[in-house]
Formats: structure tokens, sequence, C-alpha cells
């Protein structure tokens, strides 16, 4: 999950957790706030009813044996009874009980309190519904619950803006000094404007390590530069001074057969040499793409040039490309590419097999495959195919273990995707992705 999603969801979080525990205080505090209302206003109540009482209406609230409604609503009632001599009267009380007037069934805060009237003690019971109460609660809990969704929305949507723009720097440095930097010499060492100083530090820090690869790449070239032609330079003329020495008439049979072994000695690490140095050329970017490549013309003159070796085993090659590709790069390289991988479906071929090259669209891209009925791979050999120096089992002893490393090297530098699938006895199948 990005930054900028965490920080928003955090910050979402945190406020519904702030706003849930501020709607449940409200909804307890109402609660308390109006059940002390209601029992101040109830004390009033009494007050009020004892100062102006008279006989009369005592007698008249005497003779009711059931609750007397005064409200229309029946949300208050009033029960006044005259106690008797051995009961003791008693101040005041509040109590929450349900209570029924005419059939329905309510819950009422009711004040009961005692008070004496011309030498004699009565018990007034004062009581007022909580159903009010009970729907204000409900309306408040609706409410903070819609302010609850709305508060979240919104700040899901301020902290998503919010962090898009504070995290906005940090993003184009990603962009223009990791991303779109091929090359570390042509790195763009200009500040990225930004208020914030930990990204500040950031990418001060990634143009240091640009500098450093830099340095390290340039001497890398260098040293391939000196590689080349240190150690070529000396295997040349190791090489023509055997050959002299093969044209020396005195030379015993057994002689020559060492001088053609050490000949081929050095021709195989010359060929190793050349191949290190393609390679890192290559990954180093010393190369160009200033041609437009036909992929169907490449692999006919790849075909003109093998197909010597292929008439040496007796193999069988069917090239069907009814749709060609075209696409910028660089045509030798390219041509590489797709020798190392025909001479290496030669290679491990078996005598009168055959090889199969077609194309075809995967997912709307141009693939071209290379298929052939060889030795095959084991799954442990595929997935090590790519890395240098791995061989594949077999008698082959041309084989450097370089062909593959070449391939992928070369592809990388055209952005295209190598796969392979093979299989032990049934042969292996290499395929060339371009881009869209």
């Amino acid at each position: 999950m990005k930054l900028q999603f965490k920080l928003a969801l955090y910050n979402t979080l945190t406020k519904i957790a702030i706003i849930t525990m501020l709607g449940i205080l409200i909804l307890v505090s109402i609660n308390r706030i109006s059940v002390n209302h209601i029992q101040q206003r109830l004390l009033q109540k009494k007050s009020r009813l004892v100062a102006n009482l008279s006989s009369i209406e005592i007698n008249e609230l005497l003779t009711q044996k059931i609750y007397t409604d005064y409200n229309l609503l029946r949300e208050e009632y009033i029960i006044l009874k005259e106690l008797k001599k051995n009961e003791k009267p008693f101040k005041k009380v509040f109590i929450r009980e349900l209570r029924s007037i005419e059939g329905n069934q309510d819950e009422f805060q009711i004040l009961m309190t005692d008070f004496s009237y011309e030498g004699k003690n009565y018990r007034l019971e004062l009581g007022e519904s909580m159903s009010t109460l009970a729907q204000l609660e409900r309306t408040i809990s609706m409410f903070t619950f819609g302010i609850l969704i709305a508060a979240v929305i919104l700040t899901l949507i301020t902290d998503l803006a919010f962090t898009q723009f504070l995290l906005a720097p940090f993003y184009r440095i990603i962009d223009q000094k990791l991303n779109k930097v091929d090359d570390p010499i042509n790195f763009n060492y200009q500040p990225v404007k930004t208020s914030t100083e930990d990204f500040r530090i950031l990418d001060r820090s990634i143009s240091v390590l640009m500098d450093k690869i830099a340095t390290l790449f340039l001497t890398e070239k260098e040293f391939i530069a000196n590689v080349s032609h240190e150690l070529l330079t000396p295997i040349s003329v190791l090489s023509t001074r055997l050959e002299n020495l093969l044209n020396d008439e005195q030379l015993t049979q057994e002689g020559e057969n060492k001088l053609f072994a050490c000949l081929k000695t050095l021709n195989r690490l010359k060929a190793i040499i050349n191949s290190l140095l393609l390679i890192s050329k290559v990954e180093n970017n010393q190369y160009s793409k200033p041609d437009v490549i036909s992929v169907k013309h490449t692999v006919a003159e790849v075909y003109e040039e093998l197909e010597h070796r292929l008439l040496m085993m007796k193999l069988k090659i069917d090239i069907n490309l009814p749709e060609d590709y075209t696409f910028t790069g660089n045509k030798s390289l390219f041509h590489t590419l797709l020798t190392n991988l025909v001479n290496n479906a030669i290679k491990y071929n078996v005598p009168s097999g055959r090889v199969d090259i077609y194309s075809e669209r995967i997912e709307g891209a141009y693939t071209l495959v290379i298929a052939d009925t060889g030795v095959g791979m084991d799954a442990e050999l595929v997935q090590d195919a790519f890395i240098r120096f791995e061989k594949l089992k077999s008698e082959k002893e041309d084989s450097h273990g370089l062909g593959l490393a070449i391939v992928r090297s070369i592809a990388a530098f055209h952005e295209l995707q190598v796969g392979i699938k093979s299989k032990k006895g049934e042969g292996s199948q290499i395929s060339i992705s371009f881009p869209l």
C-alpha cells in the first residue's frame, strides 16, 4: 500500500475513533442532563402544586383510585394519597418505572414525596413520561451517525488530497532521479523544488549516490577497454606464433597435436573474452539504437548464415512469419541475439530433428518463438538458463554458458521480454515478446 493511502487511512481511522467516542459521550451526557432536567421540573411542579393546594383539590385527588392524568398526550400524571398513622413519611425519592395509564404502558420518571397539610400527612407522586427523551436520544444517535459517515468521507477525500500534495515532491524525485535514469553519466543533478526538508535530504543523497555510481561506471568502461586491448592482443600474438610453429617441417605428429590443442584453447579463451566484453558493453549502454529492424528480414539472414549447420545435422526448419514486426534498435546486436538462439536450437537438437520459427500474438504483443526438438532441460536448469557460465548438461565442448546470458542482455537493452519453456527429452521453446 502506498504511503499516501496509509497516511489517509490512519487519519481517517483516528478521526472515526474520536468522533465515535465524542458521540457516545454526547449521548450519555444528554441522557443524564435530560433526566436531571426532568427531575428539577418535577420538583418545581411539586412546589407549585403544594403551594396552591386547597382542601377541595385534595379531596378530589384523594377520591381518584387510579392514575389521574392531566395531559392529553398522557405524558404526565399525579397521584395523591393520605398516609396512615403508622406510615413513616420521607422527604423525597426519584424512581424510574413502567406505569400504565388507561391501558397504555410507558416508562416514567417519578418523584415520590410526602408533605403535611392541615395536620395530615400526604404522599404525592408526580410522573413524567420518558418516551420524549428516548425519541430525542434516537434522533441524536442518527444525527451523530450521519455526521460520522460524512466526516469519514470528507476526511478521506481531504487527507488523500493533502497527502498527494504533500508527497508530490517525493514522487517527482523517484520519477526524475530514479525511474527515468538509464545512464548515470547523464543524471540530472538539478534539485527538485520542495519545501519539505526531508525530501531535500533525500534528493541530495540520491544525487551524491548517482555521482559515485557515475564515477564507478566510467571506471568500468575504462577497465573494459583496457581488458579488450590487454587480453586480446597477447592471445592474438600467441595464436600467430603457434600457427607459425605448425608450418615447421620438422614438427612431429605428437607436437602438431599439442599445438592444435593449444590453438583450440586460445580460440576458446578469445571467444569467452569477446562474449564477456559484449555483455558488459550492452549492459553499460555503450551501443546506440540507430537502426530500423525488421524481424522477418533478420530471421532470413540468420537462416542463410546457419543453413550449412542445419544440413550437417540433417535438421528440418520451418519458418512461418506471416506478419512482420519492425522496431528501432541496434541491428547488429539483434542479429547476434537471434543467431545465438537459432545456434542453440541446432547445437542441442537431435539428428534429423526440426527447428520451428514462427510468430504469434500473445495478449496483443508480437511474439517470436524459436522451438526445437532437442534434448531439453530439467526445471532446475530452466530457472538458471540465463545465468552466466550455466551450461546445459551435454557433451558439447564448444559451450561456454554465455549464449543465453548474451540474449538476456541484448533483450533488456531493446526492452524485449524473453521467456523459456523446456522439458527434458522433448526440446525447448524460446519466446521473445516485443513491446506494443
